[in-house]
């Protein structure tokens, strides 16, 4: 390929290297050259244009990048059209990325115009993420060096499927240990899980002892379990420890002990005549990420896990701030018309207010829940779910004759992450984005929600749009899918606003007024809006 300025009246069939305006268009880098364009160009005394000349032997951008993502596809993957020198690769099922690193460093290194990236290894995806893109830089490259990269890729990359599983769940007892945060954990195993397909087949209980651990063990095997996993009331802090004697009284194998990844320090893996068996750190008991996800998912995919895996996950393993950030190029994988869901989050305690549940709060003649329900229920989306925690049945009475969905969140004492998640995992698969709503605003109707939602349609890079009251942001905020892992991973009372803070180029600002920022928490604000607290006459 030659590169370089070309005179104007010579430069039909080359392509244009830098982007070039006419009178009523743009000529976009990239674009092959006509006479008409030429004419043009000179028409407007350019009398010079940079372009490249392909010579033969040569590859365009478009058909390279095709060649090469279509090599490297082992099972699992789809693929967008070549565009600008890109193709883009996804996943076409659940599961665990799987991919030959040294294969996709030698394609790298071939020339400094070929480019192959992916995913991390092992990545857990889920089916339409974007894993992997081929993009070309030159506009062109020599036949030979195209045919190089295509031999190094070749199959270099697969999702591995995941499968469903037969869980069986020990959890030990101690004094300190209060049955509500077991009964957390569980809840907690169970959205890790539901990816997979896979569901607890039985729990045991039982006293923190190597032998009480060894038989239920045993009993869950005899049960069906195809998978173990155990949650110890104190941390595995040595090989002589209640786990990992447990497993060695009941004829298992302790495989290994510990993992550099940190949170996620004490994690054991070992099999019982073939069973996977995994203890537990105590980080796992919350739904924030650790070292323990790595190694359940690839179980999860039936891929091996060897003591030599574990100990290599050390480079990366300090988990403490997990980006939460999606692809950028994802957002050529839109559908044209998504499917939107609201989400209403109804589960608090309502502490700020002293006392009544505030959603039972009369304003206008209806229930601030009330407000919020028949909101959702009248905008243009798919799907309404209402989450309900304190005063749940109260709160369900107040919105029986709407064509909602109720999910319960038996952890809301926790906080807003916890309804959030409990919200997410109720969706149904198919949803494309959701509308994340409060249920203590009651001045967000069906217009200001359709506002939101035409701006995501309007604008494929809007993966974000929040409402904002004089240009500071508030509630509704809508997320597309590429964010529901992040959302379902949260913990604590702190929301969501830190995924918008680390995602500034995906954010939509809609200004609505002051409906964005007004919340009733105290009886002063509820008053002072004209409402009432519940059981107050009007």
């Amino acid at each position: 390929m030659k590169f370089g300025p070309c005179p104007t009246d010579q430069a039909a069939g080359c392509i244009l290297a830098h982007k070039s305006a006419l009178a009523g268009r743009v000529l976009k880098k990239g674009h092959v050259l006509t006479g008409e364009d030429c004419a043009g160009l000179l028409a407007h005394g350019i009398d010079t244009v940079v372009v490249a000349r392909l010579d033969p032997g040569d590859i365009g951008e478009d058909d390279a990048a095709a060649r090469l993502a279509l090599s490297s596809m082992g099972t699992g993957l789809a693929h967008d059209a070549a565009f600008t020198g890109r193709m883009n690769l996804f996943a076409d099922r659940d599961g665990v990325l799987v991919v030959d690193a040294d294969a996709v460093t030698a394609a790298n290194r071939i020339d400094p115009a070929i480019t192959f990236a992916t995913l991390p290894n092992f990545s857990k995806v889920t089916a339409g993420r974007m894993v992997a893109t081929a993009k070309i830089i030159a506009f062109a490259l020599p036949g030979d060096l195209v045919e190089a990269a295509e031999r190094a890729l070749r199959q270099a990359i697969r999702i591995a499927p995941f499968s469903p599983h037969k869980i069986g769940l020990v959890a030990t007892e101690l004094p300190h240990l209060k049955p509500a945060t077991m009964d957390k954990t569980r809840r907690v195993l169970q959205d890790r899980l539901r990816p997979s397909g896979s569901a607890v087949l039985a729990e045991r209980r039982v006293p923190h002892r190597a032998e009480d651990v060894a038989a239920a063990m045993q009993d869950l095997v005899r049960e069906g379990a195809d998978f173990l996993i155990l949650f110890g009331a104190s941390a595995v802090v040595d090989r002589r420890d209640v786990l990992p004697a447990a497993l060695d009284l009941a004829g298992g194998t302790v495989r290994h002990l510990g993992m550099p990844v940190d949170p996620g320090n004490l994690l054991m893996l070992g099999d019982l005549h073939g069973v996977p068996a995994l203890g537990a750190p105590g980080c796992a008991r919350s739904p924030k990420e650790n070292g323990f996800d790595w190694v359940l998912d690839r179980l999860l995919a039936g891929l091996a896990v060897e003591p030599a895996d574990i100990t290599a996950m050390g480079v990366g393993g300090l988990l403490m701030e997990i980006g939460t950030r999606p692809q950028p190029r994802e957002t050529l994988q839109r559908k044209s018309e998504p499917r939107i869901a609201a989400l209403i989050l109804g589960a608090g305690k309502s502490s700020r207010m002293g006392g009544p549940n505030k959603l039972l709060a009369t304003l206008d003649g209806k229930s601030l829940i009330r407000h919020a329900a028949e909101a959702a229920c009248a905008a243009d989306v798919a799907e309404t779910v209402l989450v309900t925690g304190h005063l749940a049945e109260e709160i369900a009475a107040e919105v029986s004759d709407l064509d909602l969905t109720l999910v319960h969140n038996p952890d809301y004492a926790d906080g807003m992450a916890g309804s959030i998640r409990a919200g997410m995992n109720g969706m149904p698969a198919e949803i494309d984005a959701v509308l994340i709503l409060l249920g203590d605003m009651p001045r967000i109707d069906a217009e200001v929600l359709g506002k939101l939602i035409a701006a995501y349609r309007r604008n494929p890079a809007s993966l974000i749009v929040t409402a904002t009251a004089n240009g500071k942001r508030g509630n509704p905020v809508l997320w597309d899918k590429r964010f529901f892992d992040a959302l379902k991973a949260l913990s604590g009372d702190v929301g969501a606003r830190h995924i918008i803070a680390e995602n500034p180029d995906f954010v939509t600002e809609v200004e609505i007024g002051s409906a964005a920022r007004l919340d009733l928490d105290t009886p002063e604000a509820l008053l002072s809006a004209g409402g009432l607290l519940p059981g107050k006459p009007a």
